[in-house]
């Protein structure tokens, strides 16, 4: 089975790469990356599940192969849900993520630290080139602080401080993260659905 990860994004690819291949070895691994041809359409949906099938039908029906995508954000109640489905141009559509950090962390400040709680949402999609598999979504839940935090990791993760954990997602090891995150939860709930078309195509082939 060859599978497409529909982002260029170079720390989902690894994050998403890591997960599949803990599970699937015979799947082979492609991102968008490997197709520098491939146009990315627009974003289209309002919410995370929607713009996540739309890129990963797109893709897998340009492209020809299984397809998966990823669309995930930060939601913060207290600010109605921003930056919500716009967390990658919160400040901007070209915006650093240090320059989305600062913009969230203005907003912050107006809000008591009890109130600074805080998800993230994961949705994945997987598709084939003739239909959509499965769109599921996963949240981790936890605080925000109002100064970044940590090294590792990218966009709000150095802000971000998961229940029952004293580290922010920037602050914990990769391989702590990638076991604990959003990411994560949606993969474990999609991976019996690829699984399932994985099996299908040993069957017929």
């Amino acid at each position: 089975m060859q599978l497409i990860i529909a982002t260029t994004n170079f720390h989902k690819i690894l994050e998403l790469k890591a997960m599949i291949r803990s599970k699937f070895k015979e799947i082979e691994i492609f991102s968008l990356k490997d197709f520098p041809d491939y146009e990315m359409p627009e974003e289209i949906g309002n919410t995370f599940s929607e713009i996540a099938e739309a890129k990963a039908l797109h893709g897998a029906r340009a492209l020809g192969f299984y397809t998966i995508a990823d669309d995930s954000g930060l939601v913060v109640p207290s600010l109605n849900g921003e930056p919500g489905i716009y967390s990658r141009r919160y400040a901007g559509e070209n915006a650093s993520d240090k320059e989305n950090r600062e913009k969230l962390i203005q907003k912050l400040k107006e809000i008591k630290d009890e109130n600074r709680f805080a998800y993230f949402e994961c949705a994945l999609s997987l598709c084939s080139p003739d239909y959509v598999v499965k769109t599921i979504s996963a949240v981790s839940e936890g605080h925000l602080l109002l100064e970044a935090r940590g090294r590792n990791g990218f966009g709000y993760d150095p802000l971000f401080i998961k229940h029952d954990y004293n580290k922010t997602f920037a602050e914990l090891d990769e391989d702590v993260k990638n076991r604990i995150s959003h990411r994560r939860k949606a993969f474990d709930k999609l991976t019996p659905y690829l699984e399932n078309e994985l099996l299908k195509l040993i069957s017929t082939s």
